[in-house]
């Protein structure tokens, strides 16, 4: 015998599977609660009978009822998620419903020698509402993130569910982001606009809702966004939004915006309040160039005075360029060519000195937006094509869970989209607030004459 035959010999496996008792306690370590609630209960009938531990129990549910009805807010944020986290992990993803929808998408792995089949392991659910969960799955030997990936579309049939959005937590243990139904069936009311500008937290700006439960807020300090989505996708909601948040800036001469508008219809109420407003091909190009001006001469500024980052104020506001349709100025107008030199440099210079831009397109194309990979923040809603999705969101995007193609072109939907988080790169869906004309109105005589209400000071403005 060779010495490698000898030493391969020597570490031969045994076919035989660990005792059932040993498997039962494996199982008790792992689920510790599902062990000490009976056990606590049988003990306290044996030590103080069963009389004092009814006594104790209804109390007890008389005190949670008493929450229930009394405190409806404080109660469905601390006890709701988790007794509908317990629901789902012990009926959900129970450990024989489980192992059947693993099997029918083959995500097991079976060891060669032994036979035996190896499945992933359902660690910790959260239920974060009652349409959303996050599985946490603990991976069997041989299973990588991408196994779940490219099974996707068979474990949402399986699971009876409607998407999955999956994210790597940590080696061998993956998220599954696993959505039942739309959460998102009623219209989110507009942004209240800030009184003042002190009261503005450009680092935390409201948008929406997201998928959770919680408030879809992006950051604008150092980042430029990018919005995508189909005709009728509601695009605007989330600029409308942002100027919301920025009035009290605008007003005080603090944000300065920057305006192209090829339609003339989304953006037109801003004329009034914008530093320079544009809507023809020649007046969005020179807007554009005046703009790229502006960048250097502040960079020459904070670079004269020995300073990276900019100390907003009246004399050094933030200027904000806001570009609707950006095919039509980077694609497919006479000024293309240079609209796209000039808002490259906006891109990768414009950060530090306060120059930010926030984009709105149709057809994320390359071709129609070479400059997409500049921006930092990147907004999904509807889009026509599945191909779209990885445009706007990075590579793989889709097969995450962003199904942008496959929102409904309905009104309900408007403002329903994907955005990637920045820790975890996994999808999120979300849904942006809805500005009427109304509230559009409100935010333009707010700036004008510092009063929110729906109709102007005429003394004022005067």
């Amino acid at each position: 015998m060779s010495k490698t035959s000898r030493g391969n010999a020597g570490k031969q496996e045994s076919t035989r599977r660990p005792g059932a008792e040993w498997r039962a306690a494996g199982w008790a370590m792992r689920h510790p609660l599902s062990v000490a609630v009976p056990g606590g209960l049988g003990w306290g009938c044996v030590e103080l009978g069963p009389q004092t531990m009814g006594i104790g129990a209804g109390l007890t549910a008389a005190a949670v009822g008493a929450w229930y009805r009394g405190h409806p807010n404080s109660f469905d944020r601390v006890v709701t998620p988790r007794v509908r986290s317990a629901r789902r992990r012990w009926w959900t993803y129970s450990g024989g419903r489980w192992r059947r929808a693993m099997q029918d998408c083959e995500l097991f792995t079976t060891h060669r020698k032994t036979g035996a089949d190896h499945f992933p392991r359902v660690l910790k659910v959260r239920a974060h509402s009652p349409t959303v969960d996050t599985v946490f799955v603990g991976l069997a030997r041989g299973q990588s993130v991408r196994s779940f990936t490219d099974r996707v579309e068979e474990l949402c049939a399986a699971l009876n569910v409607e998407r999955i959005g999956i994210e790597k937590v940590r080696p061998r243990v993956v998220g599954l982001v696993v959505q039942h139904a739309e959460p998102f069936t009623e219209v989110i009311d507009a942004p209240e606009m800030p009184a003042d500008s002190d009261a503005v937290d450009l680092r935390s700006v409201y948008l929406g809702d997201d998928e959770f439960g919680g408030e879809w807020r992006e950051s604008l300090t150092g980042n430029h966004w990018f919005v995508a989505g189909a005709t009728g996708a509601g695009k605007n909601s989330i600029g409308w939004s942002l100027l919301r948040t920025l009035a009290p800036l605008i007003r005080d001469g603090l944000v300065r915006l920057w305006v192209c508008d090829p339609k003339q219809m989304e953006f037109a109420k801003l004329a009034p309040i914008a530093h320079r407003y544009a809507a023809t091909d020649e007046d969005c190009a020179d807007l554009i160039a005046d703009y790229v001006q502006d960048l250097k001469e502040g960079q020459s500024r904070l670079g004269g005075k020995g300073k990276r980052t900019l100390t907003v104020s009246a004399e050094t506001p933030i200027n904000l360029l806001i570009a609707d349709e950006m095919g039509a100025l980077l694609a497919y107008g006479d000024y293309a060519r240079d609209n796209r030199r000039n808002l490259a440099i906006v891109g990768s210079q414009g950060r530090s000195s306060g120059h930010h831009m926030v984009g709105f397109v149709q057809e994320p194309t390359k071709d129609t937006v070479p400059v997409r990979d500049l921006f930092t923040v990147r907004v999904c809603l509807r889009l026509t094509a599945a191909g779209q999705v990885d445009s706007v969101l990075g590579e793989d995007a889709r097969l995450r869970g962003a199904l942008a193609d496959e929102i409904p072109n309905i009104p309900e939907t408007a403002g329903i989209g994907y955005v990637v988080r920045p820790r975890t790169r996994t999808p999120m869906r979300v849904r942006a607030a809805y500005v009427d004309d109304r509230e559009i109105d409100q935010l333009v005589n707010f700036v004008r004459t510092g009063t929110p209400g729906g109709r102007v000071n005429l003394e004022v403005v005067a």
